[in-house]
């Protein structure tokens, strides 16, 4: 089964991107993030013809998740329940046997403002979830866009960087708590100890990504039982090269799943 995650930055405006890649990559499951688009305004007919049943919760030019997926869908959960802001962020369903938590966690605008706060709160409230609702014995899948950079290698300038939402103590602090229940960052399983892998490029950076100035902000995070059945993982950097692309690109990994 291959699984992948994507931040479109907006579906409708990525459709030239997204379709071209599922017709050459043919995953089993696509997890977006950031479609940006209101339910009944969703790409439905261009999902479907090009093979895909989908999933989704969105909202009007913010946010947005979906899940495209080859085999039926089933156990589907459009919100994080403690979540009370009614923004599109989670959307979880399971596809054979594997659970799938597809993120949009907020990036969190600024370590002193009420943002920061719900950056760090959705990550307890996720933990709570997952806590109440799962065991790391099951094949579970918590993917999608976290906005945060684990390590000093997951940013091309960490001494910089420090303290920005996205690379500072608090929201490390808060993404290793979600890992301790038992999840495993499978890319890191591949290329423990490599700098240089991103999978976010700024677009107002001039030259970031020929310069590979970028950000590793998706992943995919398995349980044990899942991590240890997956053949290979890798950043396909190639679409963010392509007419109009997002600032993010897909995140893809082979699991030998029966």
């Amino acid at each position: 089964m291959i699984i992948a995650t994507f931040n479109a930055n907006s579906l409708r405006s990525r459709l030239d991107v997204v379709l071209p890649w599922l017709e050459a990559n043919q995953p089993d499951v696509l997890a977006i993030q950031e479609t940006k688009v209101q339910d009944v305004d969703f790409p439905l007919d261009a999902i479907d013809d090009a093979g895909y049943r989908v999933v989704f919760r969105g909202q009007k030019k913010y946010n947005g998740v979906a899940i495209l997926s080859k085999e039926p869908v089933t156990n589907v959960l459009a919100h994080l329940p403690q979540d009370t802001t009614d923004q599109a962020r989670f959307l979880k369903a399971k596809v054979g046997p594997v659970t799938i938590l597809n993120t949009y966690v907020p990036q969190g605008m600024a370590v002193d403002s009420d943002k920061f706060e719900y950056k760090l709160n959705w990550f307890r409230w996720l933990r709570e979830y997952i806590d109440k609702n799962h065991t790391p014995d099951e094949p579970l899948l918590w993917l999608g866009d976290l906005n945060v950079a684990r390590t000093e290698i997951d940013v091309h300038d960490p001494k910089r960087l420090w303290g920005h939402v996205c690379y500072c103590q608090p929201v490390q602090d808060a993404l290793e708590n979600v890992m301790d229940w038992g999840l495993t960052d499978v890319f890191r399983n591949f290329y423990p100890d490599e700098p240089d892998h991103y999978t976010f490029w700024d677009y107002r950076a001039i030259n970031a990504l020929a310069q590979n100035r970028g950000w590793r902000l998706d992943y995919l995070m398995a349980t044990a039982k899942l991590a240890d059945t997956c053949k290979r993982c890798w950043i396909d950097k190639e679409p963010r090269g392509w007419n109009k692309p997002s600032d993010h690109t897909f995140l893809v990994a082979e699991f030998e799943i029966a």
